[in-house]
């Protein structure tokens, strides 16, 4: 059940939550484990800043600067850990030097650990991303490694929110979404510019499990084939209980219940926009679980995205009072 600002609230007179099915969840089945379960892999992100020109095929360009930060999942897992919320993430270690550093860092962060693999064999994520001050390209490679089944993973952790990266959809999701939802998790999830649309069924069927789902805006002018923010969020609202479009510097719009509301971001030095989508997801999602208005959150996403932006990778991702000091830099 939501507030009209599509903020979770208590189920009233005692009723337990029902799952898209109209089963019943096991109130004792809910929020017996973290705040927040985050499913993702890892990535070390390899930033070339202050590029002298664009890049293209049969050139060199120098790059003004260069840094080497753990990204992918870690950036979620991190960010909230930042921000005091419990959070496993379930991700996959190796035997390489990228996984050595990332293992290291979530350590250092004091990330749970009880989602972690660890393998005999590489399980390399890397990213190359060319940072511009607007926007970034990106190529990456992955090591394939079989991942652990969904529906699995929010049984075992049981978690309040289900933290997913990336749009994922078919079958497999659809019944681990159901999971979720029998036992009253929530289900927040990004796009990441991964293929798909609207007009697939499984693809809607997916999405109309999700309580948020955050592409950035032209991920959401793709996913619905619209050719406005407006338009997009429009489409989306109709499928997603909370619709969350981000929108870079320009800041962020949210529908919910009927209600829109739009945060504008302040002008910061930007360093490198790498992770700021990421940034943006955990604050919209710390203030949600706090039980903020829509405002709220989108202020949050907002403010946490700005703080990302004048550092490498998500480096610069903000604890709480980091937060609250940005959130004063918000435009009113």
């Amino acid at each position: 059940m939501a507030d009209e600002q599509g903020v979770p609230q208590a189920p009233r007179h005692g009723t337990p939550p029902t799952d898209p099915q109209g089963r019943r969840s096991d109130p004792s089945a809910r929020r017996t484990g973290p705040s927040v379960l985050v499913v993702g892999a890892y990535a070390v992100d390899l930033v070339f800043r202050e590029l002298a020109g664009p890049v293209a095929f049969g050139s060199e360009v120098w790059a003004g600067g260069l840094g080497m930060v753990p990204g992918g999942a870690f950036t979620l897992a991190m960010g909230l850990r930042r921000l005091g919320r419990e959070v496993v993430w379930a991700a996959d270690f190796g035997s390489d030097v990228f996984s050595r550093e990332v293992l290291a860092a979530a350590r250092a962060e004091g990330i749970d650990e009880r989602g972690f693999r660890h393998h005999a064999q590489p399980v390399r994520n890397v990213t190359v991303a060319l940072s511009g001050p607007r926007d970034r390209a990106m190529v990456a490679y992955e090591d394939p490694i079989a991942v652990r089944p969904l529906a699995e993973l929010i049984e075992t952790h049981r978690p309040a929110v289900v933290m997913l990266p990336y749009l994922q959809f078919g079958p497999e999701v659809s019944a681990a979404l159901d999971v979720a939802a029998r036992h009253g998790a929530e289900v927040f999830m990004d796009c990441q510019d991964y293929p798909g649309h609207l007009g697939m069924p499984e693809v809607a069927k997916a999405l109309s499990r999700v309580q948020v789902f955050a592409p950035n805006e032209a991920e959401a002018l793709r996913i619905t084939g619209t050719d406005s923010v407006v338009a997009a969020l429009e489409a989306l609202a109709d499928v997603v209980p909370v619709a969350v479009v981000k929108r870079g510097g320009d800041g962020a719009v949210a529908a919910a219940g009927g209600r829109r509301a739009e945060r504008a971001a302040p002008p910061v030095p930007v360093v490198d926009t790498t992770g700021a989508g990421d940034c943006f997801n955990v604050g919209f999602l710390h203030e949600r679980l706090a039980g903020g208005s829509l405002d709220a959150c989108l202020a949050a996403g907002v403010a946490c995205g700005a703080a990302a932006v004048t550092g490498p990778g998500s480096s610069a991702a903000p604890d709480s009072a980091g937060l609250r000091a940005w959130l004063t830099r918000l435009p009113a």
